[in-house]
């Protein structure tokens, strides 16, 4: 028979998504005020030219920001932090629609996973409605992706600032 053991500590991940409206400084603090200090960010990228799914709820000419948080958590909050997100974007909401997409996460030494509320054969329920899906996997020195995998994930400038921040959680795992 097997063991339990907890779960190696992780680092906090967000990608968020908006059009004009959302006025950004108050979401990022919004976010921050939630999860903590930003370790590290990469873009905003033009987020529309990967996909329209959005384009409908929230507008055009979509951009998106992914953040990785200072310290390490446990793995078991990422539930929370999905409905916490959720709450954020209710805030910003503009006539029923969405002027924030906030996509949490956790960033562990082997994958990246997203939580979400959608369910699908590759995502796994965690609890209040919530789904957890791995995104991405480390294997012999780099990020793989999945046939499910956003389009944006697959992207070589947004893999190499994962690498960095996954460098980053190796580093402090060390110190422990």
């Amino acid at each position: 028979m097997g063991t339990t053991q907890p779960g190696e500590k992780v680092t906090r991940f967000c990608a968020i998504t908006f059009s004009a409206p959302a006025d950004m400084d108050r979401v990022l603090d919004d976010v921050k005020a939630r999860f903590g200090t930003a370790a590290s960010s990469y873009g905003p990228v033009p987020f529309s030219a990967f996909t329209g799914y959005y384009a409908g709820e929230m507008g055009e000419n979509l951009e998106k920001v992914y953040l990785t948080f200072a310290g390490l958590v446990d793995r078991d909050g990422l539930a929370r932090a999905k409905l916490d997100t959720n709450e954020i974007e209710r805030e910003y909401s503009a006539n029923g629609r969405r002027t924030v997409n906030l996509d949490p996460g956790y960033l562990a030494r082997d994958k990246l996973v997203l939580a979400t509320t959608k369910d699908f054969f590759h995502r796994l329920y965690l609890a209040d409605g919530i789904y957890a899906e791995v995104t991405l996997h480390y294997r012999q020195g780099r990020f793989r992706y999945f046939s499910w995998t956003y389009a944006d994930y697959k992207e070589p400038a947004f893999l190499a600032f994962l690498e960095k921040a996954r460098a980053r959680l190796v580093g402090e795992l060390r110190k422990k």
